[in-house]
């Protein structure tokens, strides 16, 4: 059974688009290293500061742990964000060509 987890936060206002391009680098690592076991979908609001990640992990393992690009998302993520973030466990109860391969 996999593991879901959601995260919503908001940055500031100067730092969304750099805050996206760290997403797209993330996006851009797993691609390349094929990390099997994970689905992870990021979208950013219409506010243009708003974003959601949803996170699916299979087994122990979380592949997130290997990603460079991921370390360096982590990396000084509270001078852009606007807040906390708010990370919640979640369960699939059903998806319509939503995450899937």
């Amino acid at each position: 059974m996999a593991k879901t987890i959601v995260v919503q936060y908001r940055t500031r206002m100067e730092a969304a688009d750099e805050n996206q391009r760290l997403v797209e680098s993330v996006m851009a690592d797993l691609a390349a290293r094929d990390s099997g076991g994970l689905r992870y979908a990021a979208l950013r609001l219409a506010d243009g500061v708003s974003f959601i990640h949803v996170v699916m992990i299979e087994g122990a393992a979380d592949p997130l742990a290997d990603s460079p690009a991921f370390a360096e998302f982590q990396q000084g993520i509270s001078a852009r964000l606007d807040g906390p973030p708010e990370p919640r466990v979640a369960k699939l109860i059903g998806a319509y060509r939503f995450l899937t391969a």
